[in-house]
């Protein structure tokens, strides 16, 4: 029995359905048909299909493997590559406390 697929918000499903439609278009100009690209990642063409569509739940494996048969798989590096909000929050607890004490005011 499949689980029950926790609804998207509707930012996140915009970004899916547009990385499917980047990845159709990448197999496109390379000439690679949904059946070639379906025996080339080992899955079947209904699977390949819903990668394209934004689905999901067809997992990271597949969409890794994916972009290895377009010859993008270095774009995977990209992804949450500069994070800037985790850095400065780790800076943050790393710093020093500040020390407690009087200090002297300059007059």
């Amino acid at each position: 029995m499949s689980r029950p697929q926790r609804p998207l918000f509707p930012q996140t499903r915009r970004r899916a359905v547009a990385l499917g439609e980047r990845l159709r278009l990448a197999r496109m100009r390379r000439g690679i048909s949904l059946s070639e690209m379906a025996a080339r990642v080992n899955a079947s063409r209904m699977t390949v299909w819903r990668v394209e569509k934004g689905d999901l739940s067809t997992g990271l494996a597949l969409l890794v493997r994916v972009l290895g048969v377009l010859g993008l798989e270095s774009d995977i590096d990209h992804i949450a590559g500069d994070d800037q909000l985790g850095q400065r929050l780790q800076d943050l607890r790393l710093r020093p406390p500040r020390s407690k004490g009087r200090t002297k005011r300059v007059k």
